[in-house]
C-alpha cells in the first residue's frame, strides 16, 4: 500500500506489532555490543525472553514506555580528534528495531536509487561502484565532494516531525519517537538533554537521518535541480557522505553555489574545509594529468578515486584505499598487537587473520591490489615487531617469522570484488 500510495500518512501501524514482531526485532539486534545504563547485557536479556518481550510490547503500546538515556564514550577519529559515541540500553535497541521495521515498510518505498547508506540490500560498495561507473561511461568530470558538518547532531527536531508527518501519523510509533529524540545522554556522571539531532547510537537514528536527507536533498535534486541542468549528472549518497558529479562545468558550479543555501534552510552546514569542488578530467587542455600531481583526486567512502590505465590501456577509474583510512587500519593492528602481545602466538595469528579477512572484505576491489598486499606486508612486519618485544631478550628476526608463516600463514592477499570495465566507457 506504500508503494501505491505515496502521498499518503498512515495512522494504523501499531496494530501488526505483536510478539512474532518482537522475536524478529529480538532476532535481527546485533548481541556483541556494550550494556548500556542498565548493565544488562543481551545475554541477562534473553533468560526471559518471552516474558521480557511482552512487557516491553505493553509499554510501548500503552505509553508507559520511557526511553532510557544513552551513556555516551569516545572512539579516536582519523585526524586525531574524538567521535562521541552512544551506547543505548539492549532493551532500548529491540525496541528502536521495532519500530525501525515498521518505517522501513514504508519509507522504503519512497527512497530514490541515489541512496545507499543503511538499507536493505544495499552496501557502501554498490555506491563506490555506481559512482565508477557513472564516471567511466557518462563523461561526468565536474565532482563535488559534499561534507555536512555534524549531520548526526544538528537535525533540527522540528523540521524532522514536519517531514514525518507526511508519511507517519500512527500515535504509538510518533510518541516513541519522540521520546527518543528527548532522551538524555548520560556522561561521567551528568545527564544532559539534545533539541536538536538523532538518537546517539540508537539503530533508528540512520533511518531517521536517511529520511531527512530524502526530502532536503534527494528529492530536491530529482525534483527540481535536474530540470534545469544543462548535461547529464548523478548523486551518489551513503547517510550523510555524498558525492555529485556532472557532465556540465556550470551545472556543477551553480549547484555548487546554491547546495549550501539549501542545506542552510533546514539547519545544515557545509563543511568549509572538507567539501570541495573538484575538476576530475582525465584530460586537460594542457594534456594527460598525471594522477599524482593533477590534485583532482577525492575521497568517499574510504576509496580515494583517482584517474589511471586498465591492463589494456584504457583510461579507467581506480578506487584504492584512501591514506587515512589505511593508517587508520594499521593503527588499530598495532593497538592490538601491542596490548596483547603476551598472548600466545596462536592466539595473535587467529585475531590477525580476522582483522586481515575483515580488511580484505571491505577493500579488496578492483584496482586496489596493490594497497591490500601492502597492508598485508605491513601487518606483517608489525607484528614481528611486537613479538620481538615479548621478553628482556626478545629478538624475533624474520626468518623465524618467515618460519612461523609457513607452518601458520596469515590470509593471503585478496581481492574479493571485480569490477569490469563498461563496455560503454568513453575514452
Amino acid at each position: 500500500m506504500a508503494r501505491t500510495h505515496r502521498d499518503r500518512a498512515f495512522a494504523s501501524l501499531h496494530h501488526v506489532l505483536d510478539l512474532d514482531w518482537m522475536l524478529e526485532a529480538y532476532r535481527t539486534t546485533r548481541k556483541d555490543g556494550a550494556a548500556g545504563i542498565d548493565g544488562v547485557t543481551a545475554a541477562d536479556y534473553a533468560e526471559a525472553l518471552e516474558a521480557n518481550l511482552l512487557d516491553l510490547l505493553d509499554r510501548i503500546k500503552s505509553g508507559r514506555y520511557q526511553a532510557p538515556p544513552v551513556r555516551r564514550s569516545y572512539i579516536p577519529k582519523a585526524d586525531g580528534s574524538q567521535r562521541p559515541l552512544g551506547i543505548p540500553t539492549f532493551e532500548d535497541k529491540v525496541a528502536q528495531r521495532a519500530i525501525v521495521m515498521l518505517l522501513e515498510a514504508i519509507y522504503e518505498q519512497d527512497f530514490l536509487p541515489c541512496s545507499y547508506g543503511f538499507r536493505p540490500g544495499r552496501s557502501a560498495h554498490d555506491a563506490v561502484h555506481n559512482l565508477r561507473t557513472s564516471l567511466m561511461t557518462q563523461g561526468m568530470r565536474w565532482v563535488l565532494d559534499i561534507d555536512i558538518s555534524r549531520y548526526f547532531d544538528t537535525i533540527p527536531h522540528d523540521q524532522l516531525r514536519s517531514f514525518l508527518d507526511r508519511r507517519v501519523t500512527d500515535g504509538v510509533v510518533r510518541r516513541m519517537i519522540d521520546k527518543w529524540l528527548k532522551a538524555g545522554v548520560l556522561e561521567s556522571g551528568s545527564l544532559t538533554y539534545a533539541t536538536e539531532g538523532t538518537p546517539q547510537g540508537g539503530v533508528i537514528s540512520p533511518l531517521l537521518a536517511n529520511i531527512y536527507l530524502h526530502y532536503v536533498l534527494d528529492e530536491w535534486v530529482a525534483m527540481v535541480v535536474e530540470p534545469r541542468l544543462k548535461g547529464r549528472h548523478t548523486l551518489v549518497r551513503y547517510a550523510d557522505d555524498f558525492v555529485m558529479a556532472f557532465e556540465d562545468h556550470l551545472d556543477a558550479k551553480r549547484v555548487f553555489h546554491v547546495l549550501g543555501q539549501r542545506l542552510n534552510r533546514y539547519g545544515l552546514t557545509l563543511h568549509p574545509e572538507k567539501s570541495r569542488f573538484i575538476d576530475f578530467r582525465f584530460r586537460r587542455p594542457g594534456g594527460l594529468c598525471h594522477p599524482a600531481t593533477s590534485g583532482t583526486t577525492f575521497d568517499f567512502l574510504g576509496f580515494t578515486h583517482v584517474w589511471g590505465r586498465s591492463l589494456k590501456g584504457k583510461n579507467v577509474v581506480r578506487q584504492v584505499t584512501a591514506k587515512g583510512r589505511f593508517a587508520r587500519a594499521l593503527s588499530a593492528v598495532t593497538e592490538w598487537c601491542q596490548r596483547n602481545r603476551h598472548q600466545t602466538v596462536l592466539h595473535q595469528h587467529a585475531h590477525l587473520s580476522a582483522m586481515l579477512r575483515g580488511h580484505y572484505g571491505y577493500y579488496g576491489i578492483t584496482g586496489n591490489g596493490r594497497r591490500v598486499r601492502w597492508y598485508l606486508h605491513q601487518v606483517e612486519r608489525i607484528w614481528k615487531k611486537w613479538l620481538s618485544r615479548r621478553g628482556r631478550h626478545g629478538n624475533f628476526r624474520w626468518d623465524r617469522l618467515r618460519e612461523l608463516l609457513s607452518r601458520h600463514p596469515l590470509p593471503p592477499a585478496r581481492i574479493m570484488r571485480q569490477y569490469a570495465v563498461p563496455s560503454e566507457a568513453l575514452p
